[in-house]
């Protein structure tokens, strides 16, 4: 390989670890310089409103609201189903003892959740998506952290799915703690997260990614997000190839058109908020898949010459592999199935992109009834 080449090779592996890689790395060390702070539970507990916005849920909605009744919280618990245009998961909600509003049309989530938080007889609300599973007293470690002053959200952490893609979220989870240390993170998740009522404004009616806008709407009007990592909740993995790529590009195009609506968050002088949205987000969605691709056309050209690119390229292959095989239902060690994850991401970001460049933002997807 020439120089020039080797050169241009090195530029692009940097580019496409600075997400996965770099960014991490960074955030943690400046992490370490902060002393971790606990949470001590309040005096007295509030009262909350935990909001499930729900369609096609009516084989799960009984279970979510006994869950929640059973979750531990020493306050008062009001449970508000959202059944968005969806009598039968209404019905089955109120049955099982939840205060129900039901939507006479189809909204889609983000405006259900509009329509939930307005509707709330409380001030602090927690969200949840009805198929996931609060771990004990998770409502608790939750409320506790959105009474520290200044906090307009706090995220739980989520555990899905197994080997690659749960390696994945604990993941995720250590650079949000990271990121929280240093003040504030933009990874809230709408599986489980807390938010005050009067740091809430409206999600706009073009918004599908509810939970990124909520973060960065948040943060950008002076809150902070919280993370609480003792709020555990658990949800089932989507299952088949074809569910997952349409969620995980519907996501990922999704995250690029707020990001393109709260830009101006992209300005280094916006500090925290700025780095938090590049190295988390944006260069991992667009700038870091890019050099990825075009390193591999590089090692493919220099393949017959360096053995560097031959080692490269016969990784992505076993990648390749892995994926193909776990499609199919076979057994792949944990190595293989990491692998195939990280390469798996690559390629959705592909999707994720396409999807925003066409305009393709739906905001009310075909789902399966649970």
């Amino acid at each position: 390989m020439s120089a020039r080449r080797s050169a241009l090779a090195i530029a692009l592996g940097a580019s496409a670890a600075i997400g996965h890689v770099a960014y991490p790395l960074l955030v943690h060390a400046a992490a370490q310089r902060r002393p971790a702070r606990e949470v001590p539970p309040p005096s007295a507990w509030p009262a909350i409103t935990v909001l499930v916005p729900a369609y096609l849920e009516q084989g799960v909605i009984a279970d979510k609201v006994d869950n929640i009744s059973k979750n531990g919280y020493q306050g008062d618990v009001e449970i508000l189903v959202v059944a968005d245009g969806d009598p039968g998961t209404a019905a089955v909600a109120a049955a099982a003892g939840a205060r129900v509003l039901l939507l006479e049309e189809r909204h889609g989530k983000s405006q259900a959740l509009n329509k939930g938080v307005a509707a709330a007889s409380h001030d602090l609300i927690v969200i949840s998506d009805a198929n996931s599973e609060l771990e004990y007293d998770a409502l608790g470690y939750l409320v506790s952290a959105l009474l520290v002053e200044g906090t307009g959200a706090v995220a739980g952490e989520k555990l899905e799915g197994a080997g690659g893609e749960l390696a994945y979220w604990r993941f995720e989870s250590w650079i949000k703690r990271n990121e929280a240390r240093l003040g504030t993170t933009l990874g809230l998740d709408g599986g489980l997260c807390a938010v005050r009522r009067e740091a809430w404004d409206p999600i706009p009616a073009d918004i599908s990614n509810d939970d990124f806008w909520i973060a960065l709407d948040l943060m950008e009007r002076g809150w902070s997000v919280g993370y609480e990592p003792r709020a555990l909740m658990t949800e089932p993995s989507i299952g088949a190839f074809n569910l997952s790529w349409e969620r995980k590009t519907r996501v990922l195009g999704g995250g690029l058109h707020v990001m393109w609506r709260k830009r101006r968050l992209l300005d280094p002088r916006r500090g925290l908020v700025s780095a938090e949205l590049w190295g988390h987000k944006l260069w991992r969605s667009t700038l870091g898949p890019l050099s990825h691709l075009a390193l591999l056309g590089v090692a493919a050209g220099s393949a017959r010459r360096s053995r560097t690119a031959r080692v490269f390229l016969a990784g992505h292959a076993v990648g390749a592999a892995a994926l193909v095989a776990q499609e199919k239902g076979v057994s792949v060690p944990l190595p293989g199935r990491v692998v195939a994850q990280v390469l798996y991401l690559q390629i959705v970001a592909f999707g994720g992109m396409r999807r925003y460049l066409r305009g393709d933002r739906v905001l009310r997807w075909d789902k399966p009834a649970r």
